[in-house]
């Protein structure tokens, strides 16, 4: 192994502002090359080092989070313990890195490249580190589409609500890993050990799992290609009559027409929602999963318990809804009304969203004004932007959630779960 080079935080500042004006063209910028620099503990966070070279870097629980690393080199590197959280590692290559306690949390980590490489790292006593090993790392909610990890060593390693479209994961070591929530559709896990892993609500929706070894994994509420329940052709009428009935239905206050039910349907094979009149509606415990709603007309709809994972409600209209309970991992709602309704008469009706699971949601820009959060999971959600006013956060979880203290003080209950 090549010899490590030391130095300094001062010295390390000084090649990152080198490598940003490398980045915008600026004359005297270098790209910064840290091939096997030992880096341990610095702090690069917030940094643009895309494209930047650390091969066989020392990386051990370094900042890193909210950095840039598009494209960046880190073939054989040390991670361990490093914090990514934030991140951007578009395409970055990252074959035989270890990532061994390492927090990846809501990384961006499309088409990154974590197979199995050859360089191998040593620890503080010496020890050499096993390549492509992320063990214990904690990447829950992140982006790992299109990503490669074929013969990845992630043992004991956290995926919970991660997006892993069309991952490449083949031979990959993952015992008593946890999926929870995970989206893995189109993954390749052919031939991966996965014994005792938490798969629980995972999404593996075109997955390829031959010669997986699932022995003793949770698979409970795991969405596969096979339906939930009734599909669209078991409707009493196609999909489309019966959203023209029930545009009809709502324009006639119930005189003509018919309401829209369709509760307890899997209707992940119906077409976009977008912009559709569906006020009122009842999908209770409906399957939506990655339904487009954006711009939909939704208001005082009944959703309780209904599965709407990585649904866009961006701009909807969802004032009055019920959705307590729900499954929202990944919802985006930007822009989204999810005050109050008021009806004729001056009666009001709040948005339900109390022990919904809204984990990873995105709520940037959009209005919960008085909304009932009661019990609701939103750890890790995107508040920033959001109107609270008035909310009812009462033992709701917020952990790692992007939210400030003037937003809580708007709200109401303020014993939330806060990390």
């Amino acid at each position: 192994m090549a010899q490590l080079i030391k130095i300094d935080q001062v010295e390390l500042d000084a090649i990152v502002r080198k490598h940003a004006m490398f980045r915008s063209g600026r004359i005297g910028g270098a790209r910064a090359v840290l091939a096997y620099h030992d880096l341990s503990r610095m702090n690069l966070s917030g940094s643009d080092l895309s494209h930047a070279d650390l091969s066989g870097a020392i990386l051990y629980q370094a900042k890193l989070n909210d950095t840039k690393l598009d494209y960046a080199v880190f073939y054989g590197a040390d991670l361990r313990q490093a914090n990514l959280q934030n991140a951007s590692l578009v395409r970055a290559d990252m074959r035989g890195v270890c990532l061994r306690g390492a927090t990846l949390v809501k990384a961006d980590m499309t088409g990154v490249d974590l197979r199995e490489g050859s360089i191998a790292s040593t620890d503080e006593s010496g020890d050499i580190t096993r390549s492509s090993d992320t063990g214990d790392a904690d990447l829950s909610g992140a982006n790992l589409t299109d990503a490669r990890l074929s013969g990845a060593v992630a043992i004991n390693s956290n995926f919970s609500d991660a997006t892993l479209k069309g991952c490449k994961i083949i031979r990959a070591s993952l015992q008593g890993s946890n999926f929870s929530g995970a989206d893995l559709e189109g993954a390749d896990l052919s031939m991966c050990d996965m014994r005792q892993a938490n798969m629980r609500d995972a999404v593996l929706v075109g997955a390829m799992l031959s010669l997986t070894n699932l022995d003793g994994a949770d698979m409970v509420g795991v969405l596969t290609d096979k339906p939930k329940g009734q599909t669209m052709a078991d409707l009493a009428l196609p999909l489309d009559e019966m959203m023209r009935f029930h545009t009809m239905w709502v324009g006639s206050n119930g005189q003509i027409g018919e309401r829209m039910d369709v509760s307890r349907f899997d209707l992940r094979e119906a077409p976009p929602f977008a912009r559709a009149c569906l006020t009122m509606m009842r999908g209770v415990g409906t399957i939506f999963y990655g339904k487009d709603f954006s711009d939909v007309q939704l208001q005082a709809a009944d959703l309780h318990e209904a599965d709407l994972r990585h649904v866009d409600f961006i701009s909807a209209d969802l004032r009055g809804s019920n959705f307590s309970g729900a499954h929202m991992n990944n919802a985006r709602f930007q822009g989204a009304q999810l005050q109050p309704l008021t009806l004729s008469g001056g009666k009001i009706m709040t948005t339900d969203l109390s022990g919904a699971i809204l984990r990873h949601a995105n709520f940037s820009g959009a209005s919960l004004r008085q909304a009932n959060l009661r019990g609701a999971d939103l750890s890790f959600a995107n508040l920033m932007g959001c109107d609270v006013t008035g909310a009812d956060f009462s033992e709701a979880k917020l952990v790692g959630a992007k939210i400030n203290q003037s937003q809580l003080m708007v709200g109401r209950g303020e014993d939330g779960v806060l990390g």
